[in-house]
């Protein structure tokens, strides 16, 4: 219950948020002053998310890492990231995508609880494995809406329906660039978390961890294929937004398609 409070209230703050940037969207010269309100407001949304998720997943009993606490993590290290990037890239638009998942995801674990395994100690190996994973796939994650994003303005160039949403779309240049930086980080970091998953953890190919060690790898293969067409056969466009969402659904489906079948179709903890 202590944790409920600051859960809604987080609600409460991405609400505000996202409403006044998508007042500013509507105001054109009070853009920018709606624009830095809106991210001044994403800062106690993002403190009381915090703050209410923390004692989910550091219980009495260790850490919990059931499908919903890891889903509100996951999404508030996504909205965290995202909101930080906004002030040095043209990223702010995600925010509006961005901010009604995390709600979503936020709620689900303030109202429903899932079997997870509850670890009681681990040393500073296995939560540098954690902590790269986590952001590896929060950097994933905004490539994928990035793609999403970048496939609609395509869309719309083509048939030619412009206004609207696309009169707030950065240039298809830079959001191409934009897409490629965030795949490049990713990358790294996966890659890295896949290797410290190698070195610290006993069997990574164990039979609970099998399945989300070949999905991780093969969406690194992906990523790693994407980005050498990128830089040899100049690949953009559309191949590049299909292979950013293939690589996206492989890491979903390495750790929370796991858990969602472990845990809420079988009942199993994971």
């Amino acid at each position: 219950m202590m944790s409920l409070f600051p859960g809604l209230a987080a609600c409460l703050f991405y609400l505000a948020s996202l409403a006044t940037q998508l007042l500013g969207l509507q105001e054109g010269a009070s853009r920018s002053r709606a624009l830095r309100l809106s991210m001044g407001l994403a800062v106690p949304a993002l403190l009381l998310h915090l703050l209410s998720i923390v004692p989910h997943v550091f219980t009495a009993s260790g850490l919990d890492f059931g499908l919903f606490n890891a889903a509100s993590l996951f999404l508030w290290t996504i909205a965290l990231v995202a909101w930080a990037a906004s002030f040095r890239m043209p990223m702010a638009n995600l925010l509006l995508v961005l901010y009604p998942i995390t709600m979503v995801a936020l709620l689900t674990s303030l109202f429903f609880s899932t079997p997870g395994t509850q670890r009681t100690s681990f040393g500073w190996g296995l939560a540098t494995h954690i902590l790269l994973s986590i952001l590896a796939y929060s950097i994933l994650s905004i490539a994928a809406l990035q793609a999403a994003a970048l496939g609609l303005l395509i869309n719309r160039l083509k048939h030619r329906r412009l206004g609207g949403v696309v009169d707030h779309m950065p240039s298809l240049a830079t959001m191409e660039s934009l897409l490629f930086r965030l795949i490049w980080t990713g990358e790294i970091l996966l890659g890295l978390a896949i290797t410290t998953g190698a070195v610290f953890l006993e069997d990574i190919f164990a039979q609970h961890l099998a399945h989300k060690t070949i999905l991780s790898i093969l969406a690194w293969l992906l990523f790693a294929t994407l980005l050498w067409g990128r830089h040899r056969l100049g690949w953009r466009g559309t191949t590049a937004i299909k292979w950013t969402l293939s690589g996206f659904g492989l890491l979903i489906l390495a750790y929370f398609g796991s858990k969602f079948v472990l845990q809420l179709v079988l009942h199993r903890a994971y």
